[in-house]
C-alpha cells in the first residue's frame, strides 16, 4: 500500500484474523529445513492454532466442491509443453475455501479466499492448484510458518491472539506485517466467483523447444468485484459466501481467465512475499468454466489433496521453499483425516444444487 501507514497497535488489531492463513503446506517425503521441520510439525503447529477438528482439513478446512473445464486456447504452448495448455477442453475438478482450521467458521471474517484445481490432460497428466485471492504469502518460510501459528494462537478469553506473543513475532517478520496490512485495506470479494486466485509461489515452465522460465499465474474473474462491507461483517449468515455460490452455479457457469505472467531477470523465485512489478509479460492462456457445485458429501474434491507440486511434464517447481512445505503438510493433513471418520460438509448449502 503505497503511501499508507500501519502502526504496530493496527497490525495487532488485525492479527485476531485466524492467521493460519495459507495453511496449505508439505513435502510428501517429510523432512523441511536445518531444523528437520517436518510435514507433521507444521500440521501439529495448525491444530494447536485452530484446534482439532476429527475428518476435516488441518487448514482450508471449509470448503465446496466444484467442476468445471479449462479451455486452453493454445497461447500457452510457447511457455510450457505441458498438455493441459495446448488448445483443448479438459476436465476440471476444484474446491472453494476460505481460510482458517475451523470448519465451522462464520463467513463474515476478514480472511483469505481460496480456489483449489485440478486440471486432468488429454493424456491422462494431472496438474493440481492452490491459490488465495492475495497476491503475497504472510512467510517466506516454513519455519516462519510454524512461528506465526504459535503466536498468533487466540487467547480462549479474547478470540484474539496473545500480544505479548504476537509483538516480537512481528517485530521479526516485516513480511507478516505487510500482508496484515495488504489485507486491512484490500477490497474482500463478496463472491468466490469474483475474486482474482494467485498461485502464490513461483513454478518453472519449459516449452517444446526446451525453454525454461520462471512464471507465476493468477485466475482473473469475467465478473465484476464487489466487495463486503468489513465493518458489518458480523452481520453475515454463517455460510454466506458458499450459499451464495451454490445459487449462482444455479443460473450459469462462472469463468476465470487464466493469466501467466513471466519473470524477468532478478524477480525473487523463493520468497511468496514479495510480487512482481506489475508491468511483467503476462498471456492469456484460456478460460476455466465451473459449472456446478457439490457440497464435499457428494462432490469428487474431498478426497483430493491439492498438492501443488503435482505437476505435469513442462511444468516445474522453483526454489521457493514453500512448495515442499506445502506438499509434506497436506500429506500429513490426509493422512490424519482419513484416519479419524469420513469427511462431511461443514456448508448448508443443499448438496447437489447449483448446476
Amino acid at each position: 500500500m503505497k503511501g499508507q501507514q500501519t502502526t504496530p497497535m493496527r497490525i495487532l488489531a488485525i492479527a485476531s484474523v485466524p492467521l493460519a492463513m495459507g495453511a496449505s503446506f508439505a513435502w510428501a517425503a517429510g523432512w523441511l529445513g536445518p531444523a528437520r521441520l517436518n510435514g507433521a510439525a507444521i500440521v501439529d503447529a495448525l491444530e494447536y492454532n485452530g484446534g482439532h477438528h476429527a475428518g476435516y482439513r488441518r487448514a482450508h478446512a471449509k470448503g465446496l466442491c466444484f467442476a468445471g473445464s479449462f479451455v486452453a486456447n493454445g497461447a500457452g504452448e510457447a511457455l510450457s509443453r505441458a498438455g493441459a495448455l495446448r488448445r483443448g477442453e479438459y476436465r476440471v475438478i476444484g474446491r472453494f475455501s476460505t481460510g482458517g482450521g475451523n470448519p465451522l467458521a462464520t463467513d463474515g471474517r476478514n480472511v483469505f479466499h481460496a480456489m483449489a484445481l485440478q486440471i486432468t490432460a488429454s493424456d491422462g497428466q494431472v496438474w493440481r492448484m492452490a491459490m488465495d485471492h492475495t497476491p503475497i504469502f504472510p512467510v517466506a518460510s516454513p519455519e516462519a510458518f510454524v512461528a506465526l501459528q504459535k503466536a498468533s494462537r487466540p487467547d480462549p478469553a479474547t478470540g484474539k491472539p496473545d500480544p505479548v506473543l504476537m509483538k516480537p513475532y512481528l517485530a521479526a517478520h516485516p513480511e507478516t506485517r505487510a500482508y496484515q496490512a495488504w489485507l486491512l485495506q484490500a477490497v474482500l470479494p463478496d463472491s468466490f466467483a469474483n475474486g482474482t486466485y494467485y498461485s502464490i509461489n513461483a513454478f518453472r515452465f519449459t516449452n517444446a523447444s526446451g525453454r525454461t522460465r520462471a512464471v507465476r499465474w493468477s485466475f482473473a474473474p469475467e465478473v465484476a468485484l464487489h466487495g463486503l462491507d468489513k465493518a458489518h461483517l458480523a452481520d453475515l449468515p454463517r455460510d454466506y459466501l458458499f450459499n451464495e455460490m451454490v445459487a449462482r452455479l444455479g443460473r450459469g457457469a462462472v469463468r476465470w481467465h487464466m493469466l501467466v505472467t513471466v519473470a524477468a531477470p532478478g524477480d525473487p523465485t523463493s520468497n511468496a512475499t514479495i510480487p512482481w512489478p506489475a508491468t511483467r509479460q503476462t498471456i492469456d492462456v484460456g478460460v476455466l468454466s465451473i459449472t456446478r457445485a457439490l457440497t464435499e458429501d457428494a462432490g469428487d474434491c474431498r478426497d483430493i489433496t491439492f498438492d501443488p507440486t503435482t505437476l505435469p511434464s513442462g511444468i516445474g517447481l522453483s526454489d521457493d521453499p514453500l512448495l515442499a512445505a506445502r506438499s509434506a503438510a497436506y500429506a500429513a493433513s490426509f493422512r490424519r483425516r482419513a484416519l479419524e471418520r469420513p469427511g462431511v460438509s461443514a456448508v448448508s448449502a443443499p448438496t447437489g444444487k447449483g448446476g
